[in-house]
């Protein structure tokens, strides 16, 4: 039995891992922003840390512990004047203040969730053969991006100095029952059976499921190969836009309703209507290549593209 931390473990992420640490036969303390009614303590025994920042006195409370998976993080700012302030205080300066209590307080091995938004925005339009890969020189290109970027460097910057293992994981769109955004706007047209404008899309995205995620998350906590390495992540299976609607409305039980709509117009009512981002996901490409992550943790994803897809409109 290990004893293991996660930070927002009330979150999306950490929240499943949570779960699946109890079921697995581990001791969890899960940080969380607040103590409510949302929060089941069970098996987990939770704290209450408030907002990440570079104020958190986190030493106390991780003596004794084996590892840290750090879920927690800032992935929105409302107020675009401070997004990069925010970014950094929260996304770097919060890590590097839990990384320096963990080496203080004797932790073996921190699990850092990161994004593939460090290698790029994008992987290109149709015709363009690039995918990420971990030798790829990292290309943020907005503040989240930036800022997880430093923490990571922050991150190798401890592990250098100090016994503490460190394991970064760069995501790309994580699935699952519960998700929010635009996963969750998609499936509510398709339930409702309103046409969208998306049969000319050719684009691959790689994705990650829930199950999959924290099942690759088990192994980085237990693999002695995992330390000191930068994994990029994802099913192996990557999918156009309108395959993975197919897929979210058989899961559904219907079929989805697309038709031709230009590409140049999907992304001038993107900017028009202050979209753009969103539509750019949904037009454009983000491949990742998982070769390596699969190789050195001798992994591969537990659960089909399909069969997440179905999980995530039908829970569990």
């Amino acid at each position: 039995m290990k004893k293991i931390c996660v930070t927002g473990a009330n979150g999306f992420i950490g929240k499943a891992l949570c779960e699946a640490l109890i079921l697995s036969g581990n001791s969890v303390r899960g940080f969380v922003r607040h103590l409510n009614q949302n929060v089941n303590s069970g098996s987990i025994e939770h704290i209450s840390v408030g907002d990440i920042s570079s104020n958190i006195i986190w030493k106390d409370q991780l003596h004794g512990y084996d590892c840290i998976v750090h879920c927690a993080g800032k992935a929105h700012v409302m107020n675009k004047k401070n997004e990069l302030e925010v970014y950094h205080l929260v996304n770097t300066e919060g890590t590097k203040r839990l990384a320096e209590q963990a080496v203080e307080a004797g932790v073996k091995r921190l699990v850092f969730l990161s994004s593939v938004k460090v290698n790029g925005e994008s992987t290109g339009n149709t015709g363009n053969t690039k995918i990420f890969t971990n030798n790829d020189r990292p290309d943020p290109k907005d503040a989240y991006s930036i800022s997880k970027l430093e923490a990571e460097n922050t991150l190798w910057e401890i592990a250098s100095k100090t016994d503490l293992e460190v394991v970064v994981l760069r995501l790309p769109l994580v699935y699952g029952y519960g998700v929010k955004g635009n996963l969750e706007r998609l499936m509510k047209l398709i339930y409702f059976g309103i046409p969208l404008p998306f049969s000319l899309i050719k684009n691959k995205r790689s994705l990650i499921g829930i199950d999959n995620l924290v099942d690759l998350l088990m192994k980085c906590i237990e693999h002695p190969d995992a330390k000191g390495k930068t994994f990029l992540v994802s099913d192996c299976e990557d999918l156009s836009t309108p395959d993975l609607l197919r897929y979210i409305s058989s899961a559904i039980g219907g079929s989805v309703r697309l038709f031709p709509f230009p590409i140049t117009l999907l992304k001038f009512f993107g900017f028009v209507i202050k979209k753009s981002p969103e539509i750019d996901r949904l037009i454009g490409s983000l491949q990742i290549d998982c070769c390596y992550t699969k190789k050195i943790l001798d992994w591969t994803p537990p659960v089909s593209v399909q069969e997440g897809i179905k999980r995530m409109v039908k829970g569990k």
